[in-house]
C-alpha cells in the first residue's frame, strides 16, 4: 500500500521495543463468546493497575539522567505524504498525545494541525491533492470508518462509517479521485473481500469475495486495474491483477516455496503498461522487480545481498525509482535515473531507517528519517539538483541528543548452526552507575516476522541513560536475514526460535560486555509470548519478564484472533480447527508451562483488544498468582493492541522501568 499507510498487522503505538503483532482449554476461555476478534471483555475481579488522572513529573530539561517522561515526549514525524502535485506534505504526528493528521508546504513552514479526533489510523492523498482520506477507530478496535478532509483543514466530512465486525485495510485512490479500493471483513466478519466505494455517495460494490485474507494496493493510472495480494502467512503471500471492470482476476505470482511481493511497495508507470516491485521469490533477499501487464513477464532490475524494498517513481514519467536497502536494520536510500546511480549525495540524512514519497509531476522528494538518534525528521530533496533542506526537526522534549546511543549490530551462532543476529545498545560511561558490566533487558520484537531496526526507541534511550544496556534480538522467524531465516521458526519449529534467546544470553555472557546474571526480557504482543515462552522453557535465564498483550494460551488465542491474523496464522502456527494442532498448543501453550515460572513478571493488555484477547493475559496473571509469584497487571480501558495515546505510555512505561530497573538494580532503581 501506498501513501503513508499504517500495514494491518502493523501498530501506531508507542513501543519499546517496536512489537508488531502477534492444555485443553481453560474453563473460562472466550472462544464461545468473543466476537470479531475476541473483546471477551476484562476480568474486573483481578487486581489491576489502571492508567488514571495524576500528575505526571517530567523532571527538568538537561537533567542527568532524565526523567523517563522527557524521553516519552520526545516526538517527530511519522509516515510522510507528498501530495500529487508536489506542493504539500501530509504526516502523522502524535504531538498532542494521539496520532493525527497534519500538514506543511513543501518548502517548508507551521504545520497545520487537519485532525482533532480519536486519532488517525492511515491517510492517502486524492489525486487532485485537495483532499485527504484518513481512517479512524474507536480505541483502538480496528473496525474503522473513513473521512476525507479538505488539504487545508476547513472541511471534512464522513464518507464510510464503521460496520460492526469490518476489519477493514485501506487500498488506494482511482484516477477519478471519487473512488477508493479498500479490503473489508463486513460481509462475514472472518474474510478480507475486496471492495470499491463512491466517495460522493458511500456507495460500496464488493468486486472480490476472498477466503481469509485478500488485500488492496495500488490502482493502476488509467483507473482499470487493482493489485491484489493474498495473505500466505505472516510473510508471504500470493499476487494478483484484478480488471475492475470485468473483476476478472489473474494471478501474477502463486509461489510454492512461498515467498513475499508486498513489502517493498508498488510503483505503477504513468502510462499504466506496469509496474515495480520487491519480490523474494526464487531467492533470499527481496529484489526490484518488473511486471509488463501486455505480456505478462515478471523481470529483476535490481538486486543486492540485503532486502530492497519502499519503491517510489519520482519525476516526470517516473525518471527517477528511490528504494532502500535495509542491512541489518540500518537503511541506505539509493536514488536511480534511467535506470542508474543519479549520483545524488544523501550523506545528510540521520542514520536509521528512510520513508520516501514523491509525486511525478514534480521533481521534489519528501524523506523522512527515524533513527537511534532522530524521532522523525523530514527532508525535501529536488531531485534534478540535488539541493535539499530540512523542513520538520524532532522535538527532543530538552534532551541532549548527543546523549542518545547508537546501537551495534552483532552477529552469534545458535547451538544448531543457524546464524543469529541483534542490536545491542551499552551505556556510555557518563551514565553508569556502577563498576563492571551493566545488566542488560532483552527487548524481543512482535511479529514474529518483525524485525529490530536502528528506529527511535525512547524507552530503550531512558534504560541506557539510566546505566543498563540493552539487547534487541532477531531471533530465527525475523525478517531481514533471508528467506529462509523467516520459515525457521514455523509451527513445531516454535520453540527453535525461543531457545535463540537463551543462545544469545549465552553469547552475550561470552563477550562480556554487559552482567548477563542480571537480565531481564520484555515484549509485546508475539513479543509477549516470547517472554512467557521463555520464562517457562528457561525457568534460570532471566531474572524478570515485561509481557505485554502477549500469547498465554495458543489453542484459544487462534480460534479467536482477528480476521487479519486468522489469514496467516494457519501457515505460521498450523489450522487450530484441525485435533493435531488443538492437542500440540495444549501440551505446548505457555499457561501449560507456567508453573515452572520463577521469576517476577509485569503483565498489560488493553481491554479493546482486537488481535489477542485480554483472556490471554489474565490467564497468565492469575495463574502465575496461584502460584505465589509476584504478577503486576497493568489493564487498560481505552486502548487496543498497544499504546497509542500519550497519557496512557506515560502511565505504562513509567511503571515498566520502575519494575524492571527495581529487579535488576535493587536500590538503584528508577524514580
Amino acid at each position: 500500500m501506498k501513501n503513508a499507510l499504517i500495514a494491518l498487522l502493523g501498530s501506531t503505538m508507542l513501543a519499546a521495543p517496536a512489537f508488531a503483532q502477534d492444555a485443553e482449554p481453560a474453563a473460562e476461555s472466550p472462544a464461545s463468546e468473543a466476537s470479531y476478534g475476541g473483546q471477551s471483555g476484562p476480568d474486573m475481579s483481578l487486581e489491576a493497575m489502571t492508567p488514571e488522572d495524576e500528575a505526571v513529573n517530567v523532571g527538568l530539561a538537561g537533567q542527568d539522567p532524565a526523567n523517563i517522561a522527557r524521553y516519552l515526549l520526545a516526538s517527530g514525524a511519522g509516515s510522510v505524504s507528498i501530495s500529487p502535485d508536489g506542493e504539500m506534505l501530509a504526516f502523522r504526528w502524535d504531538v498532542t498525545g494521539e496520532p493525527q493528521l497534519w500538514s506543511l508546504p513543501i518548502s517548508g513552514g507551521q504545520p497545520q494541525q487537519l485532525t482533532f479526533g480519536n486519532g488517525i489510523t492511515f491517510f492517502s492523498w486524492s489525486p487532485d491533492s485537495e483532499t485527504l482520506i484518513y481512517g479512524a477507530d474507536n480505541d483502538g478496535n480496528e473496525q474503522e470508518s473513513y473521512y476525507r478532509s479538505a488539504a487545508d483543514g476547513s472541511s471534512e466530512a464522513l464518507v464510510l462509517a464503521a460496520v460492526e465486525g469490518g476489519f477493514r485495510a485501506f487500498g488506494d485512490f482511482g484516477a477519478d479521485g471519487e473512488t477508493i479500493a479498500f479490503a473489508s471483513t463486513e460481509r462475514n466478519q472472518q474474510d478480507f473481500d475486496i471492495y470499491t466505494a463512491d466517495l460522493s455517495t458511500g456507495e460500496t460494490t464488493r468486486l472480490y469475495e476472498g477466503t481469509f485474507g485478500f488485500f488492496a494496493h495500488d490502482i493502476s493510472p488509467d483507473g482499470t486495474k487493482l493489485i491484489v495480494s493474498e495473505t500466505v502467512g505472516e510473510d508471504s503471500d500470493n499476487l494478483y491483477l484484478l480488471d475492475i471492470e470485468s473483476r476478472e482476476i489473474t494471478t501474477l505470482a502463486k509461489p510454492d516455496p512461498r515467498a513475499n511481493h508486498t513489502n517493498g511497495g508498488f510503483a505503477w508507470l504513468p502510462d499504466s503498461s506496469g509496474f515495480y516491485f520487491a519480490s523474494n521469490e526464487d531467492r533470499e533477499f527481496s529484489a526490484i522487480t518488473h511486471y509488463d501487464v501486455a505480456s505478462g513477464e515478471m523481470s529483476v532490475v535490481k538486486e543486492a545481498d540485503y532486502d530492497l524494498g519502499g519503491i517510489e517513481l519520482c519525476g516526470k514519467a517516473g525518471a527517477y525509482m528511490v528504494y532502500t536497502e535495509n542491512v541489518d536494520g540500518f537503511d541506505t536510500l539509493h536514488i536511480d535515473r534511467d535506470g542508474e546511480d543519479a549520483g545524488l549525495d544523501t550523506s545528510f540524512l540521520p542514520e536509521g531507517q528512510y520513508q520516501a514519497s514523491c509525486s511525478m509531476e514534480s521533481s521534489k522528494l519528501a524523506i523522512r528519517a527515524s533513527g537511534w538518534r532522530t524521532p522523525g525528521d523530514v527532508y525535501v530533496m529536488d531531485l534534478d539538483t540535488g539541493d535539499h533542506t530540512q523542513v520538520f526537526a524532532s522535538n527532543y522534549a530538552g534532551l541532549d541528543p548527543e546523549r542518545l546511543v547508537r546501537p551495534e549490530s552483532v552477529r552469534m551462532m545458535a547451538r544448531d548452526g543457524v546464524e543469529l543476529q541483534g542490536l545491542l545498545y551499552l551505556p556510555d560511561d557518563t551514565s553508569r552507575t556502577e563498576d563492571g558490566p551493566p545488566p542488560v533487558i532483552f527487548f524481543v520484537h512482535g511479529g514474529p516476522t518483525g524485525q529490530s531496526v536502528a528506529s527511535f526507541d525512547p524507552v530503550v534511550q531512558y534504560h541506557l541513560d539510566r546505566g543498563l544496556a540493552v539487547f534487541e534480538p532477531n531471533v530465527r522467524g525475523s525478517t531481514g536475514f533471508g528467506r529462509t531465516y523467516v520459515t525457521l521458526d514455523d509451527q513445531k519449529k516454535r520453540r527453535d526460535s525461543v531457545r535463540d534467546l537463551i543462545d544469545m544470553l549465552a553469547a552475550l555472557d561470552e563477550d562480556g560486555r554487559v552482567d548477563t546474571s542480571r537480565a531481564a526480557v520484555v515484549g509485546g504482543s508475539y513479543g509477549g509470548y516470547m517472554v512467557n515462552a521463555v520464562l517457562a522453557l528457561y525457568p534460570d535465564a532471566f531474572d524478570a519478564g515485561a509481557s505485554l498483550f502477549g500469547v498465554g494460551n495458543w489453542v484459544t488465542a487462534l480460534q479467536v484472533a482477528s480476521p487479519g491474523l486468522k489469514a496467516s496464522d494457519r501457515i505460521e502456527y498450523g489450522d487450530i480447527r484441525e485435533q493435531e494442532w488443538i492437542d500440540y498448543y495444549t501440551e505446548n501453550s505457555p499457561v501449560t508451562l507456567a508453573d515452572q515460572i520463577k521469576v517476577p513478571v509485569l503483565y498489560s493488555h488493553g481491554v479493546q483488544d482486537p488481535r489477542i484477547d485480554i483472556y490471554e493475559t489474565e490467564i497468565m496473571v492469575k495463574t502465575l498468582r496461584e502460584n505465589g509469584i509476584e504478577t503486576p497487571y497493568v489493564r487498560i480501558p481505552d486502548e487496543g493492541h498497544g499504546w497509542r495515546k500519550l497519557k496512557n505510555q506515560l502511565f505504562y512505561f513509567r511503571r515498566q522501568a520502575e519494575f524492571l530497573e527495581e529487579q535488576l538494580m535493587g536500590d538503584d532503581a528508577a524514580e
